[in-house]
């Protein structure tokens, strides 16, 4: 989950069903920006995990399993990051394709 508590997210509907400008994360959630860095930074360090326990098998000091798990969930973490982009880079388009 992204973080935002049913609470966080019926407010803002709330606001934005009543006219009020939504002004942003509340005191209780996060900036989108800030969660999409946080789920890089994420994936960039379970990236660097899985390097890390793969030199230390080569070298025989990890466990096979780890590093077959470590290299799962980096994988994951790029496949999901990969999707993101995408799905980002569909919307931006068809907003630039929207009639003015």
């Amino acid at each position: 989950m992204i973080g935002l508590s049913p609470t966080a997210v019926a407010g803002a509907y709330s606001r934005v069903a009543s006219g009020q400008a939504d002004t942003g994360p509340s005191a209780s959630g996060a900036a989108f920006g800030d969660l999409l860095r946080g789920a890089l930074d994420s994936a960039v360090a379970s990236g660097r995990q899985a390097d890390t326990l793969s030199a230390q098998a080569i070298t025989g000091e990890a466990n096979l399993t780890q590093v077959t798990t470590a290299v799962t969930r980096a994988e994951l973490a790029l496949n999901t990051a990969t999707a993101i982009r995408d799905r980002m880079m569909q919307a931006y388009q068809d907003i630039m394709r929207m009639p003015v």
